[in-house]
């Protein structure tokens, strides 16, 4: 009955604006309607012709339009995807780099100079292009994500990215660094920043190998390798803090090395781990359930330089 009582008022409104319309035949009225439409588009046709639609200029999100820096979206995807293509095309024509880099120096001496710059250090790594590295002369046989943790802890960066640039070039990787920084004051979470920066970075390139590495932790020998093997690596079996000794049994802590496999296989960090300590213990653990073996070098080579710090008021024992 709604429905009826609708149609009823829909044609008693046409009917009011055309009375006449009523008086003619069925098919006349049909072919009176159809006039009309036709009518109508005609003009509306007309209409849109003579008006002149003028784009947004500035639009960022609109392809073919010009952003701030005068660059279209176009354009930046196009450059992309030729600096992907300009990749892939020299991988194709240099051979792979030898399996121990001729670079390799050993153990080197470290300095931490209080002047120390960020421009400094971007000065002395202007290889590095839109944060990765390539070797020049050959195709490095891994590709390796290096993942930072960070909080309150500029000056460990500084002297950090100091040292590891170089270390890492020496041994002719391919490589991008992610210092993943958690703002706020909340409880410092480790393992949740880890877990988001793997993440964030198999979002530029596909790494084969992911370094978990503390910002206070500065390797002394290159020979030290950052790369990834059939089961996990541990890279600190000796600090100058612990007098060169692990830790204790078992430790996995500090720096470590696992392949995109290995850590889906043990479902990455737990989330669970707020302040310092306890997320490295439980990793080990997924890992032996995960019937895997954690790897060493030896601690004549696995030897860190920790910078000392006070532990800030965010970052207290987890007692879990």
């Amino acid at each position: 009955m709604k429905l009826r009582r609708c149609s009823d008022a829909c044609s008693n409104l046409v009917m009011g604006v055309f009375p006449s319309i009523s008086k003619i035949s069925r098919k006349g009225k049909c072919l009176f309607l159809v006039l009309v439409s036709f009518s109508i588009v005609a003009w509306i046709a007309t209409i849109s012709s003579d008006s002149s639609v003028k784009p947004v200029e500035g639009s960022a999100i609109t392809p073919g339009f010009q952003d701030a820096e005068g660059f279209s979206r176009l354009e930046l995807e196009s450059e992309m995807q030729q600096s992907v293509e300009e990749r892939v095309e020299d991988l194709a024509t240099k051979q792979s780099c030898p399996e121990r880099s001729p670079l390799i120096r050993g153990a080197v001496k470290l300095s931490f100079e209080p002047s120390l710059t960020l421009k400094q250090v971007e000065s002395e790594n202007e290889e590095v292009v839109e944060g990765q590295y390539d070797p020049a002369d050959c195709t490095a046989r891994q590709s390796v994500a290096i993942l930072i943790p960070h909080r309150n802890r500029e000056r460990h960066l500084l002297y950090l990215l100091h040292h590891l640039h170089p270390f890492l070039q020496r041994q002719q990787l391919h490589y991008a660094i992610y210092v993943i920084h958690q703002a706020g004051d909340a409880t410092f979470n480790r393992a949740k920043l880890l877990n988001v920066g793997y993440l964030e970075a198999l979002k530029d390139w596909s790494w084969d190998c992911f370094i978990f590495h503390d910002v206070d932790l500065v390797p002394e020998n290159d020979q030290n390798l950052y790369v990834c093997a059939e089961q996990p690596k541990h890279l600190v079996v000796g600090r100058n803090s612990t007098g060169y000794k692990l830790r204790y049994k078992g430790y996995f802590g500090g720096v470590s090395a696992m392949t995109k496999e290995q850590f889906l296989k043990v479902n990455g960090f737990p989330n669970s781990y707020w302040g310092w300590g306890g997320e490295d213990d439980d990793l080990r653990i997924r890992i032996q359930l995960q019937k895997m073996v954690i790897l060493r070098p030896s601690p004549e080579v696995a030897r860190y330089t920790m910078v000392f710090h006070s532990r800030d008021s965010g970052n207290q024992v987890n007692k879990e």
